[in-house]
């Protein structure tokens, strides 16, 4: 089973990445969908909670979702552009084991616990 969630992530992120050039997106957006949500790490320099608010709002799919409805009433390339590297960022997390994280710290995913040892 675990395969099959790990195949099902690597196709959302595929998807992601194939509805780019439909978005007439530059190259860089490309780069965006491998690092840009990863930017919210830095919300751990302040204390565990908040690292995992900033971590767990651009990682989570609901996010990249609540977007593109958004564009359905509020016509923006950039945003659907945003709700796509969220998605697809979320779903490559997914593929590498990566969750959401609990308040406990950086390691404590939804997913399990990464890291060492685990």
């Amino acid at each position: 089973m675990k395969w099959s969630l790990k195949l099902e992530e690597l196709a959302m992120l595929l998807m992601s990445i194939y509805f780019l050039p439909f978005l007439h997106a530059e190259w860089y957006w490309y780069v965006l969908l491998l690092i840009g949500p990863d930017i919210s790490m830095l919300g751990y320099l302040l204390n565990k909670k908040t690292g995992a608010i900033c971590y767990n709002f651009f990682h989570h799919k609901a996010v990249a979702i609540t977007l593109v409805f958004i564009c359905y009433f509020f016509p923006s390339d950039y945003l659907l552009l945003m709700a796509v590297v969220i998605f697809g960022h979320s779903s490559l997390d997914r593929f590498l084991g990566f969750g959401l994280k609990y308040f406990d710290g950086f390691n404590v995913t939804h997913l399990g616990t990464i890291g060492k040892g685990t």
